[in-house]
Order: structure tokens, then sequence, then C-alpha cells
């Protein structure tokens, strides 16, 4: 009866429009993003294995900056889209001045590591000689782009929540196609430049990033366009960066708990030898490129909840967030069935050994069942919990799910019982299929229905 109501508040064609009009641009923003990791994986396969393996560890660097980078520009995301559904386009515009003295913070140190200790940082992943010399070389070059993503990905992120998200993955998509384009033209050394291998793939992931920070400040200067406001940057609303921590230190908690972890996987099938290492890597790559609606759907139901709590809506915006957990379970099937239907072609695309590929092969059915769970959660919890300020639970569940059960679990079976890579990848996938009942009770207690918004006092 009472999902009966909530229903019966949607208008399915508008919800449906704007769902498709915020999700598509965002998915297409992430499969852009996750195409170049496919780039690299498959150029570079074509190169060697050990130059393929060698970088899929090195980018788990950007991976974990991305987890900084992530939390809050998300904080930004979720008072931005109440905000602007208030109608406050000053707050948000201070609400983007926060956002850019932490990112360029962050991505300063990022920096700075990966030029002062790259070897260091490879030896988190991997003891193996060749696999340390490739890779640090490659963050030598790579970490120039470090510098930029902060920046860029401040700029990305307000267009998204300020109804501006096709320019922002326009822009995105650019930058990901020159990314592609380059590596081809450094990796193999196409006309006439040098072939540098895994370094080529560093040097076109520099350049794109610089081209998409341009892009992306030249975009702003329209009229309708959030921009910084410089001339406030460093008189910042007390109220509202005390709104602002309140949301990023749980994503912070949450980011790192999934970074770090998700790292931590990595790492462990990198010491459980280089066949396992390179299934892996690939692996990774078809997940993340499968993700991308399921990513841009959730970034979507936190624009589209957190407008309708900003506007005082909460009753449409509670039912938008039961309608979009369902959606979710569809995409979660969907991309089950997509997994084990392009299992076979993945594995014939690139050069594996023969026990790499009978690893990819295993780890490609595990990860199927695997989707449902990512799909769901990530929908649900980065999308329709924390669009209403519910960010205490990701890191909650993060903890229990995640860092008491799978790494446990995948650290003895690898270094103690001598588990097979299969049985050891099988449980890197506990945490997010685990979570899903947890996840579902959340929902229903109803604590993320929330206007988080107030009057700002302005000088």
């Amino acid at each position: 009866m009472r999902q009966k109501k909530q229903e019966a508040l949607i208008d399915k064609r508008l919800f449906y429009r704007n769902l498709a009009r915020l999700a598509l641009p965002i998915a297409l923003q992430s499969l852009m993003l996750a195409a170049v990791a496919a780039g690299d994986a498959l150029m570079l396969g074509k190169v060697a294995q050990d130059e393929m393996t060698a970088v899929s560890l090195a980018t788990q660097i950007q991976f974990v900056q991305n987890m900084f980078l992530s939390a809050v520009t998300a904080a930004g995301a979720i008072l931005g889209a109440q905000y602007w559904g208030k109608g406050d386009r000053r707050t948000l515009e201070d609400v983007f001045n926060i956002m850019l003295w932490i990112c360029g913070a962050v991505s300063v140190l990022f920096f700075l590591a990966c030029e002062l200790a790259p070897k260091q940082l490879m030896r988190i992943f991997t003891d193996d000689a060749p696999l340390i010399a490739i890779g640090s070389a490659y963050l030598r070059i790579a970490g120039w782009s470090y510098l930029f993503t902060g920046i860029s990905q401040c700029y990305l992120t307000t267009m998204k929540v300020s109804e501006h998200v096709k320019p922002g993955a326009l822009i995105s998509s650019c930058a990901v196609i020159l990314n592609i384009c380059l590596n081809a033209v450094f990796i193999f050394g196409l006309f006439g430049a040098p072939r540098m291998q895994a370094r080529g793939a560093a040097l076109a992931t520099t350049i794109s990033r610089v081209v998409e920070l341009v892009l992306c400040v030249a975009v702003s200067f329209n009229a309708s366009c959030i921009r910084p406001a410089f001339d406030r940057i460093m008189r910042l609303p007390k109220q509202l960066g005390s709104d602002f921590v309140k949301q990023c230190l749980p994503l912070i908690g949450g980011s790192l708990c999934w970074g770090v972890g998700f790292t931590s996987y990595t790492a462990i099938m990198g010491h459980m030898g280089t066949d396992a290492a390179a299934a892996n890597s690939v692996a990774a790559v078809v997940r993340d490129l499968i993700c991308c609606m399921c990513n841009g759907i959730g970034s979507a139901a936190g624009i589209i909840v957190g407008n309708e709590f900003g506007a005082g809506r909460l009753e449409l915006g509670k039912a938008y967030g039961i309608k979009l957990r369902n959606i979710s379970f569809v995409i979660g099937f969907f991309s089950t069935a997509l997994v084990l239907a392009v299992t076979p072609v993945v594995v014939k695309m690139v050069i594996l050994t023969d026990q790499a590929r009978g690893y990819l092969t295993g780890i490609m059915v595990i990860m199927s069942f695997y989707m449902i769970g990512r799909c769901v959660n990530t929908v649900t919890i980065n999308g329709v919990l924390n669009g209403g300020g519910d960010t205490i639970f990701d890191m909650y569940s993060l903890v229990v799910c995640m860092w008491m059960i799978a790494i446990p679990l995948a650290l003895a079976g690898a270094f103690v019982l001598h588990w097979s890579p299969l049985a050891v990848y099988a449980c890197t996938c506990l945490d997010e299929v685990g979570k899903i009942p947890w996840v579902m009770v959340r929902l229903r207690k109803y604590k993320w229905v929330q206007d988080l918004t107030r009057q700002m006092n302005t000088p």
C-alpha cells in the first residue's frame, strides 16, 4: 500500500526523462574514462604482458588519489544539488571554492609522492623487479597529470549538479578520445614519435588531462555556468564549511575504506604470481567498463533526490529513492548477463599465457555474480542515501563487510591456506554481495530523507 502511494507521487514520464538526461551523459563520461584503462590494457597487452601488468598496478596510485577526490567532490555534489534545487547560486559558488582548496592540496601531495618515491609505491603492489622498474618509469611521467586531475574534477562536478551535465560529458569524452589516440602514437611509436611503451601511456594521460582542464575553464565562462568565486575564495562561510566537513569526513572514511581495500585486493592478487595479476588486471578493465551504467544512474540518483530535498519536496524525493532502488536491481542482473556474454571475446583479445587465460575465464564468471551487488549498492548507497546526506552508512558497511570479512579471508586464503587465485578472488567479491540485505534495511529507515540547506549569512 505504501509503495503504491509513493508510486502515485511520481510523474513517470518526467522521472525517466530526468533520469535519462542526467544518467546517460554521466554514464558516457564514466565509460570514456574506463575506455582509457581499456585502451592501455589492450595496447600494452599487444606489446608485452609485463608492460600491461605494471601499468595496471601503477595506476592503483591514481585510484587511491581518486578516492580522496571523489569523496570531496561527492560532498560538493550532495550540497550542490540541494542548493541548486533551492535556487541558491551564490552558495553553490562557495561550495565550488571549498572543493578547489581541498582537491588542489590532495593533487599536489600525490604528485610529489610519484616524483620522489615511485619505486617505494610500486613495491606496495608487487615484489617483481621488472614490474617495479616499468611501473616507476610510468609514475614519474603520469604523476604530472595528478596535478590537473583534482581541479578538473571540481569543474566537472559543478557542471553535473547545475544542469550542465552534457558539456561536462563532452569535455571528458574529448579528453579520453585524445588520450586513446595519443596512447597509440606514443606506445607504438606512430608517425615518427618515439616508441615509449608504458611511458607513452603516461605521457598521453598527462597531455589529455591538461587539455581537459583547459576545456573546463573555457566552458565555465559561459554566463549560465557556475564558476569559482575567486573574490571570496579566502573567506568562505563558516556555516557552509561546517556542513561540508560534516558530509565530507564520512565520505573520505568510506572512500579510504573502499579504495585502500580495493587496492589491497589488487596487491593480494599481484603477490599470487604474474599470471594471476595479469588476469585480474584484464578483468578489472571489463568490470569498470560494465559498471558505467550503474555509475551514471547512481550519480543521477543523488542529483535527482538532492534537488527535490533542497526544494523542500521530501515525499517526492523519497518516492524517487525507492524507484531508483528498484531500477538498480534491473541494472545488476543485466550486468551479470553482459559479463558472461563478453567473457569468451575478452579471453581471446589479449596476449596471455595459458595459465593466465584460465584464471581470467574463472575470474570473469565469479565477477558476474559480484556485479549484482556492485550495481545495487552503487545506486542505493552512493546515489539515494548520499543524496539525502546519509553518508555515514557507507563507511560502516565497508568496515564490516570488506575489512572484517572479505580482506581477512583473502589474506588467509592467499598466504596461510594457499588457496588457488580463483578462490582468493571470490573472497574479494564477498563484500558487495554480502551487504545487500543490510542496505535494504537502511533504506527503509528513511534517515536519508532530509533537507540539508540553510540560509547563509552573506557579507
